[in-house]
Formats: C-alpha cells, sequence, structure tokens
C-alpha cells in the first residue's frame, strides 16, 4: 500500500514513517524542509516531495505525491503557541484546502491528528462522543477542520479518521517538554529537578506505541471518525516521572511546585480507549 505521510520530519512523523515501512509499504513522505528531511535515516527509504503546507498547490497534488492509496496527516506548526491566532488564521484554511485537493483528487482514506485539547476543560475520562469545549486558538482550529471535514466526506466520499492524541513522550521530543526536561536537569548535574505540583492526572504512551496505534488506524476500514490515541490508565504526572527514572536508572530530587498548574489544561484527564480497542481488534483478527 502506499501511504503519503505529512509532516513527517516532525516528532511524531518519524516514527510513523519508520512503522510503515517496517511494515512493508511504499511510503510517500513529505514536509516543508527537505535539507532536515535528507538527514533522517529513513529518507532513502521513502519518496519523498518537498510542500508547505499554504503555498500555493500543484496542478494535482495527488499525483505529485504519487496518487496515495492513504493519507496521514500530522502536519501542523506554530507550536507550542497555543493561543496564537496563526492556528486559526492561517493553518486551518491552508491544511482545510490542502486536504480538501486530496480528497477531490482520488484520496479515499485519510487520517489526521487531532488532539485531545478539543476537549477542553473537562475533566474525568474524556470520550470521543462527548460535546468538545476547545479553550484555545490551536484546540479550535483543529476542532474546526475536523468539521470542515466531515462536511467534506459527506459530499465527496472518503473515510476520514480523526486521531485525538493524548500525551506522548520519547526520543527526538521537544526540548521544553516534560522528559526532555528531566534528561537536561540530569546531564548538568543539578540535585533536582523543577516541575509543577505533579498531582495533576494525565494519560501517558510512549511516542513509538502512538505511531504504531496511528499507523492501525489509519490503514483499517472498520472504525471511522473520532478515535482517543491514548493508554486509557490515569496516572499523577509525579508517579509518572517517577516510575519513568526508575525504568532508566535515574536519580534526582523532583522538586514538586516549583512551577505552576498549567492553565491550558484541566487539573484531571484521561482518555476513554474503547473505540481504539475496537480498532486493534479488528486488525488482530
Amino acid at each position: 500500500m502506499k501511504i503519503l505521510v505529512t509532516g513527517a520530519t516532525g516528532f511524531i512523523g518519524g516514527y510513523v514513517v519508520r512503522n510503515l515501512l517496517a511494515c512493508g509499504h511504499d511510503v510517500v513522505a513529505t514536509s516543508a524542509h527537505e535539507q532536515i528531511a535528507a538527514e533522517k535515516n529513513w529518507y532513502p527509504l521513502v519518496t519523498y516531495r518537498p510542500h508547505k503546507i499554504g503555498s500555493v498547490l500543484p496542478e494535482n497534488l495527488a499525483r505529485y505525491f504519487e496518487m496515495p492509496d492513504a493519507v496521514v496527516h500530522l502536519a501542523w506548526d506554530g507550536l507550542p503557541n497555543y493561543n496564537s491566532l496563526h492556528h486559526i488564521e492561517n493553518n486551518l484554511p491552508a491544511h482545510y484546502f490542502f486536504l480538501k485537493a486530496l480528497a477531490l483528487q482520488g484520496a479515499k482514506n485519510i487520517s489526521v491528528a487531532g488532539t485531545c485539547y478539543e476537549y477542553g476543560m473537562q475533566t474525568g475520562c474524556l470520550e470521543e462522543t462527548q460535546m468538545v469545549e476547545p479553550a484555545n486558538s490551536y484546540a479550535v482550529a483543529k476542532d474546526s477542520l475536523r468539521r470542515f471535514l466531515t462536511e467534506l466526506a459527506k459530499q465527496h466520499s472518503f473515510s476520514l479518521k480523526w486521531l485525538r492524541l493524548f500525551y506522548m513522550y520519547g526520543k527526538d521530543q521537544a526540548p521544553n517538554s516534560l522528559i526532555p526536561q528531566l534528561h537536561l536537569a540530569v546531564s548538568q548535574g543539578q540535585k533536582s529537578f523543577n516541575m509543577s505540583p505533579g498531582d495533576q492526572v494525565r494519560d501517558f504512551l510512549p511516542v513509538e506505541k502512538v505511531a504504531e496505534y496511528i499507523c492501525t488506524a489509519a490503514l483499517q476500514n472498520k472504525v471511522s471518525g473520532i478515535i482517543n490515541v491514548c493508554s486509557g490508565n490515569p496516572v499523577q504526572v509525579k508517579d509518572f516521572v517517577k516510575e519513568y527514572m526508575l525504568q532508566h536508572d535515574i536519580n534526582i530530587e523532583l522538586n514538586t511546585g516549583y512551577y505552576p498548574y498549567n492553565p491550558l489544561e484541566p487539573f484531571a484527564f484521561w482518555g476513554n480507549r474503547d473505540k481504539l480497542n475496537k480498532v486493534l481488534d479488528a486488525t488482530s483478527v
């Protein structure tokens, strides 16, 4: 199967590309900067087509990307500035018209990375069927893109999977993220690691598992619509960090409460993964 992966040089994108290659698929990868892609170990193994979303589209976008059988759309810029209007004013229309062009030119299987931030400040176990309440520009843009594509799919028949990603961690993650900051503190010989109170409840998955779930969900045809990509296991942030330290033989004191709670997030939330389990069950038969 030939699969187009956008945002291939991003944190998740590289893992998705490698997962698809390991499964024997023909990968067409794209990103805005080919010089960055050329440094990746997967670059010689894919068909690479540079494209910056928001720039002028080729006359036939699908043909430019080798007429893929499926699209895994991970591209998105402007993070981690979640409140920037860039997400609404620039990203939203650019990504909609990019995906619309692919859909109208023959793409029948489109999977897009959403975000748990679409649920807004709701607490507890978050299910795909509940109303969303996006509370920042990034989440508003993502949820709006989902709605636009859902309407488009009604008029131009294609399968849409909207993959709501929760928290992830792993090699090559953005340096301002929790685990990279932990490793930085250790490498600098600091006696303690400054963090938030840590009693917040979140849903974590290693990025390798996230990529596996994305690929599995994207390539199956029995479950569509919104799919939470999550562990389904609520855990306090400080407990997650302690377990990570234990697994990686890290010894450093946790200075909890140094930073305040993140105002963009509710105190406790995690994903319901019943629908994801249906995806996994369907592909294991």
